[in-house]
Formats: C-alpha cells, structure tokens, sequence
C-alpha cells in the first residue's frame, strides 16, 4: 500500500528487530492514518527536495518492539509518528543539513529533527517527526555517540 509517492506501508512497519525476535508488530488504522500523514508531511517533501532515495531504519514501532529496541515510552514511534531515516546517495550529514534548511526557511514543519548518535561529522541516523500539539516543535536535537 502506497503512503505518498515514494513511500510505502511495508516499509514504515518492518522491522529486523521484531523478525529477529518474533515480535508482531501490529497495528491498527490510526496508526496507518498516522504514517500516511507522516508520509505526506514530513518524509515525502523531504525526498522531493533531496531528490534521492531516503531508506526507512524505523518508522512505526509496537510496544514490545519499542520496549525491545530500548525507546522511550514516549516515542510518536509508538503511534506511528515518527520515522528514523538514512541515505545512500550521500552523506546523512549532507541530508540533516536539507532537512534542517527546509525547517529554517519554513517548508517543512516537524515535531522533532535530531541528529542522532555517531559524530559530530556524520549521524548514525536522522530522527524526524510530525508536529505535536502538546510540546515545542521544530526542536533540533544532537546528540553524538561517547
């Protein structure tokens, strides 16, 4: 099932963790509603104006999956709401500063934008997600490996 343009269903729900573990990672039709406006929102004019394909590490996470993978009992992984992404066209530092850039210049709107782990030089991965009601949006968080 196709969310936007590049992105599909199977992508934002798979999980190498849960497969490894023998977790379900269900979900229901709030959470597809969720990806699907995560989708539109945030991950499709992000590859639009990155102009390259962005790889999916982890979009929506079950409970147990979410428990197993060590994220926060917080996380909008949870509800489908937030995706953690990488690249392979260039570097994720290169695609952090675009997303970062698309924030500034107000294009994009997000709930949090965090360059998460690995050094100061290059992410692990990007966390990105939607905007929420309840807390300060467009945070741009670092947070570098030890």
């Amino acid at each position: 099932m196709k969310l936007s343009k590049n992105f599909s269903l199977s992508e934002l729900v798979r999980s190498t963790t849960a497969e490894k573990k023998g977790i379900p990672n269900t979900f229901d039709d709030k959470i597809v509603d969720n990806l699907e406006r995560l989708c539109k929102e945030i991950l499709q004019p992000i590859r639009d104006e990155y102009g390259y394909e962005i790889v999916i590490n982890s979009g929506y996470r079950c409970a147990p999956l979410n428990n197993a993978v060590g994220g926060a009992k917080t996380s909008q992984h949870l509800t489908g709401e937030a995706a953690d992404i990488s690249c392979k066209a260039t570097s994720k530092a290169h695609l952090f500063r675009i997303i970062e850039k698309m924030i500034r210049d107000g294009k994009l709107k997000v709930g949090q934008l965090i360059w998460e782990y690995g050094t100061k030089v290059e992410p692990n991965w990007i966390h990105v997600s939607l905007p929420r009601r309840d807390k300060t949006n467009n945070q741009m968080l670092y947070l570098y490996s030890k």
